[in-house]
């Protein structure tokens, strides 16, 4: 294989200007890619990597930005900084394409995506639309996507993530481009998902020969695929090299707090380490950032991650009943020192709950069938307890979790809250529900009233509940809410668009907590966020628990995240419960394949897995040239 330079950046200066100064994106950075290789982009929101990216693409807003000094971005021997613009939109999508982060907001939804991905290759190929919709059939077979002919006339809504994000390197493959720019392509999706999107990323590298720049937020996704890391935050490149050496030794703080905040299967901390313990960051008033390193290292037994509350299970006759724990004195090697047993009776009891959707037919809209989103599963939820809910999406989980609030009416079977059946409930009972029980949703800027401030949406929901003697006691009262989630009370006049993801999910379970509920159910609230955001909110859901002696469900369909926060685990899948049993003993022992294949698909990150991934890349591309 050839190690032709296919893309250098060199000083790139990438900066932002508004009312409120300069925001310098990208500070300085220089890297290269040759073909056939993958560099992974790492860091998190706000570190420049998009912006690096679509420096790349030429695709920065115009008035606002500016590629500033020396900067130099050479693609096989252009300088793109200085293209012309025509020659530029010939090179985009072409040699050069692209794979957005979102699938969903990057396809058109009033076109078949079939469509879609043959304009580029009649746009830069001259094809004609028939040749066009061929050469399309045949890449969304190469992708992967089942029934191509018949797929190709669907509609981005009808389609899954994992589907529409094929879509979407299917048609950044369509012009066989030398350069694909992936950028946070699995973010949100399952792990499974995740795990096919890497394997056929590095397939159709191998076969094509490309270079490919993979930005993510992850290194457990970076240790997968990339043969170079280059790690960034706050504009800056602060660590660069082979992936094996970045993982070995990483030699700046920053880097091993990516690396550590990550929740992994084996580890048992009751708290995960963050960024802040590792590095310090201090801005001037001119906006230049200062990093400081911290002498951390981190011990197994270290107090600040070991301290809290054991796992909290089922009472022992009950978890003999799940087959899961057959021997009450081996939970101690399963789950820790610490272990409690919940007493009484549940605080909510799901059994035999079944929600079934129909499916119409005909002109008379006959129901010919139903989806079975959920069919028929049992579990129980003790106070103080948090029961992890995980699975694929499409398993069942989220319409669970709906369903036990009734946000959704059950087709069958019954859903108890302190021993009343939910879905009976009607007036003063079901508003005093309303309150003992709040959700946190996945996306959270979805979730806020765009044009709510902060302080309002706060004081809407005790207004409502009848907290709070008046306006200026809700104030103070969201006042310390802010400040117990990690935010400041200056924040109440804002708007959610004047605060990043993670803060926005502080937000959110600053609401849920508003109304002083007995239990949460927590739906994704940590899927979609930086792995390093991640660790703070789920800490910040741990202490919080402490507390206030919060019931939490927790709903994701990362295995590894709910084995750290769940005391119980069910495991989903097809609408049915797989198995059910302490979170530590179902990863020690998973019964069923389905689990052990969410297991599998979870991205490890550590050394001996790099090592082995590096080595079975170099067999790969050796096997290839010969």
């Amino acid at each position: 294989m050839s190690a032709q330079p296919l893309l250098e950046i060199e000083n790139l200066q990438t900066y932002f200007h508004t009312d409120e100064g300069t925001t310098k994106a990208v500070d300085d950075v220089s890297f290269g890619l040759k073909a056939g290789r993958t560099l992974g982009l790492v860091g998190e929101s706000g570190s420049g990597k998009s912006v690096t990216s679509l420096s790349v693409m030429q695709l920065l807003p115009e008035f606002v930005s500016s590629i500033e000094g020396q900067s130099k971005i050479s693609f096989l021997g252009k300088d793109l900084v200085r293209l012309p613009r025509d020659e530029m939109r010939a090179l985009r999508g072409n040699d050069v394409a692209m794979i957005f982060q979102e699938p969903g907001t990057a396809l058109n939804p009033v076109y078949r995506v079939g469509e879609q991905v043959a304009e580029a290759i009649r746009l830069h190929h001259g094809a004609s639309k028939q040749e066009a919709l061929d050469r399309t059939i045949a890449l969304f077979e190469e992708v992967g996507i089942p029934d191509p002919s018949r797929r190709i006339m669907s509609y981005p809504h009808e389609m899954s993530g994992g589907q529409k994000q094929r879509v979407m390197i299917a048609m950044a493959l369509s012009c066989d481009p030398k350069l694909l720019i992936a950028d946070e392509p699995t973010t949100a999706l399952d792990v499974t998902i995740q795990k096919q999107i890497l394997d056929l990323l590095a397939k159709l590298q191998l076969e094509r020969n490309m270079g490919v720049l993979f930005i993510t937020h992850d290194l457990g996704v970076i240790a997968e695929i990339a043969d170079e890391v280059a790690v960034m935050f706050r504009g800056k490149l602060l660590e660069y090299g082979p992936v094996e050496e970045i993982f070995a030794n990483p030699k700046h703080g920053y880097t091993r707090g990516l690396l550590a905040c990550r929740p992994r299967l084996e580890m048992d901390w009751r708290r995960l380490p963050t960024v802040s313990d590792f590095v310090e960051v201090e801005t001037d008033d001119e906006g230049t950032v200062t990093i400081s390193e911290r002498d951390e290292k981190i011990a197994q037994d270290d107090p600040r991650y070991t301290r809290g509350r054991g796992r909290l299970l089922h009472p022992i006759a009950e978890l003999k009943e799940l087959e899961t724990v057959h021997d009450a004195s081996k939970l101690d090697e399963l789950c820790g020192d610490d272990v409690h047993f919940a007493e009484g009776e549940p605080l909510l009891e799901v059994k035999g709950l079944k929600v079934w959707f129909p499916i119409k037919k005909g002109i008379l809209r006959r129901t010919v069938d139903h989806v079975k989103a959920v069919d028929g599963i049992s579990f129980n939820v003790y106070e103080g307890q948090t029961l992890g809910l995980v699975g694929e999406s499409g398993c069942g989980k989220t319409t669970t979790g709906r369903a036990m609030i009734r946000l959704q009416e059950k087709t069958e079977g019954t859903v108890r809250f302190r021993g009343k059946d939910v879905h009976e409930l009607a007036g003063d009972d079901l508003k005093a529900f309303r309150r003992d029980v709040q959700i946190i949703f996945q996306d959270p800027y979805g979730s806020l009233n765009p044009r709510m401030s902060v302080g309002a949406a706060l004081r809407e929901a005790m207004e409502i509940h009848g907290i709070g003697s008046g306006l200026e006691d809700r104030n103070k009262r969201a006042a310390k809410l802010l400040e117990e989630v990690g935010l400041l009370p200056e924040h109440l006049t804002r708007y959610p668009h004047e605060f990043s993801g993670g803060q926005r999910q502080r937000i959110g379970i600053a609401r849920a907590l508003a109304v002083e509920p007995k239990l949460i159910i927590c739906d994704e609230s940590v899927s979609a966020l930086d792995v390093s955001v991640q660790a703070q909110v789920l800490n910040l859901l741990k202490d919080l628990q402490e507390q206030r002696g919060l019931t939490y469900v927790f709903i994701s369909h990362d295995l590894s995240v709910v084995k750290f926060i769940s005391d119980m685990m069910v495991v989903m899948n097809a609408g049915k419960i797989m198995e059910q049993g302490p979170s530590d003993a179902v990863y020690a022992s998973p019964k069923e394949e389905y689990t052990q294949r969410l297991i599998s698909a979870i991205p490890d990150g550590g050394l001996e897995l790099v090592k082995e991934r590096v080595a079975a890349r170099k067999k790969a591309r050796a096997e290839a040239s010969s």
